[in-house]
Protein backbone atom coordinates (compact mmCIF):
# COMPACT_ATOMS: atom_id res chain seq x y z
CA UNK A 1 0.00 0.00 0.00
CA UNK A 2 1.30 3.69 -0.57
CA UNK A 3 1.43 5.52 1.65
CA UNK A 4 0.42 9.34 1.41
CA UNK A 5 0.77 12.53 4.02
CA UNK A 6 0.16 9.39 6.85
CA UNK A 7 -2.96 7.79 4.86
CA UNK A 8 -2.79 4.26 3.53
CA UNK A 9 -3.96 4.10 -0.07
CA UNK A 10 -5.59 1.12 -1.32
CA UNK A 11 -3.37 -0.92 -4.08
CA UNK A 12 -5.91 -2.23 -6.32
CA UNK A 13 -7.91 1.50 -6.65
CA UNK A 14 -7.33 3.58 -9.66
CA UNK A 15 -5.25 6.28 -8.72
CA UNK A 16 -8.32 8.83 -9.27
CA UNK A 17 -10.40 7.01 -6.75
CA UNK A 18 -7.69 5.94 -4.09
CA UNK A 19 -6.71 10.05 -3.32
CA UNK A 20 -10.19 10.56 -2.43
CA UNK A 21 -9.70 8.19 1.11
CA UNK A 22 -7.67 11.43 2.05
CA UNK A 23 -9.71 13.78 3.90
CA UNK A 24 -10.47 16.89 2.28
CA UNK A 25 -9.65 15.55 -1.43
CA UNK A 26 -12.60 14.85 -3.49
CA UNK A 27 -13.68 14.44 -7.33
CA UNK A 28 -12.28 17.45 -8.25
CA UNK A 29 -9.20 17.98 -6.19
CA UNK A 30 -8.15 14.42 -6.98
CA UNK A 31 -8.61 15.33 -11.03
CA UNK A 32 -6.57 18.79 -10.27
CA UNK A 33 -3.87 16.75 -8.62
CA UNK A 34 -3.27 14.10 -11.45
CA UNK A 35 -3.07 16.80 -13.96
CA UNK A 36 -0.55 19.17 -12.60
CA UNK A 37 1.49 15.91 -11.22
CA UNK A 38 1.28 14.48 -14.52
CA UNK A 39 0.01 11.20 -13.13
CA UNK A 40 -2.57 9.03 -15.89
CA UNK A 41 -5.73 8.56 -13.22
CA UNK A 42 -6.93 5.26 -14.58
CA UNK A 43 -2.69 3.93 -13.19
CA UNK A 44 -3.15 1.63 -10.11
CA UNK A 45 -2.05 2.91 -7.23
CA UNK A 46 0.20 -0.42 -6.85
CA UNK A 47 1.73 1.02 -9.87
CA UNK A 48 3.30 4.22 -8.99
CA UNK A 49 6.54 4.64 -8.48
CA UNK A 50 8.54 6.45 -5.68
CA UNK A 51 8.87 9.49 -7.31
CA UNK A 52 5.33 9.84 -8.65
CA UNK A 53 4.54 9.34 -5.08
CA UNK A 54 6.52 12.12 -4.05
CA UNK A 55 5.23 14.33 -6.48
CA UNK A 56 1.79 13.56 -5.18
CA UNK A 57 2.55 14.55 -1.58
CA UNK A 58 4.72 17.17 -2.59
CA UNK A 59 2.01 18.99 -4.59
CA UNK A 60 -1.07 18.43 -1.86
CA UNK A 61 1.25 19.93 0.76
CA UNK A 62 1.93 22.93 -0.83
CA UNK A 63 -1.67 23.43 -2.32
CA UNK A 64 -4.46 22.25 0.09
CA UNK A 65 -5.44 21.72 3.91
CA UNK A 66 -5.93 18.20 4.52
CA UNK A 67 -6.82 15.81 7.59
CA UNK A 68 -6.33 16.89 10.66
CA UNK A 69 -5.33 20.16 9.51
CA UNK A 70 -8.75 20.94 7.84
CA UNK A 71 -10.66 18.82 10.65
CA UNK A 72 -9.24 21.36 13.09
CA UNK A 73 -10.12 24.62 11.07
CA UNK A 74 -13.81 23.21 10.55
CA UNK A 75 -14.06 22.51 14.65
CA UNK A 76 -12.48 25.91 14.87
CA UNK A 77 -15.19 27.77 12.64
CA UNK A 78 -18.38 25.58 14.46
CA UNK A 79 -17.37 27.25 17.63
CA UNK A 80 -16.69 30.30 16.32
CA UNK A 81 -20.11 30.57 15.29
CA UNK A 82 -21.19 28.88 18.87
CA UNK A 83 -19.64 31.53 20.39
CA UNK A 84 -20.69 34.55 18.63
CA UNK A 85 -24.28 33.25 19.27
CA UNK A 86 -25.19 33.21 15.49
CA UNK A 87 -28.34 31.17 14.32
CA UNK A 88 -26.28 28.69 12.67
CA UNK A 89 -24.30 28.66 16.09
CA UNK A 90 -27.00 27.91 18.14
CA UNK A 91 -28.33 24.97 16.09
CA UNK A 92 -24.92 23.37 16.55
CA UNK A 93 -25.34 23.63 20.43
CA UNK A 94 -28.86 22.05 20.45
CA UNK A 95 -27.75 19.52 17.77
CA UNK A 96 -30.53 20.57 15.38
CA UNK A 97 -30.11 20.57 11.58
CA UNK A 98 -27.97 23.46 10.52
CA UNK A 99 -28.95 24.04 7.16
CA UNK A 100 -32.58 25.03 6.98
CA UNK A 101 -34.48 21.27 6.97
CA UNK A 102 -37.18 20.66 8.66
CA UNK A 103 -36.91 19.53 12.04
CA UNK A 104 -40.71 18.62 12.91
CA UNK A 105 -40.57 15.31 11.37
CA UNK A 106 -37.15 13.87 9.95
CA UNK A 107 -34.06 15.19 11.35
CA UNK A 108 -33.43 12.01 13.08
CA UNK A 109 -29.74 11.56 12.41
CA UNK A 110 -29.25 15.37 14.20
CA UNK A 111 -31.76 14.89 16.84
CA UNK A 112 -31.01 11.23 17.96
CA UNK A 113 -34.16 8.87 18.61
CA UNK A 114 -37.60 9.07 19.32
CA UNK A 115 -38.21 9.64 22.83
CA UNK A 116 -41.02 7.42 22.35
CA UNK A 117 -44.45 6.71 24.71
CA UNK A 118 -43.32 6.77 28.62
CA UNK A 119 -39.41 7.30 28.23
CA UNK A 120 -37.87 9.76 30.06
CA UNK A 121 -36.02 12.42 28.30
CA UNK A 122 -32.35 13.05 28.76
Amino acid sequence: MARVLGVELPNQKKVFVALRYIYGIGPTRADEILKNTEIDPDKRVKDLAEDEIRKVTQFINDNYKIEGELKQEVQKNIKRLVEIGSYRGRRHRLGLPVRGQRSKTNARTRKGRKPGIGRKRK
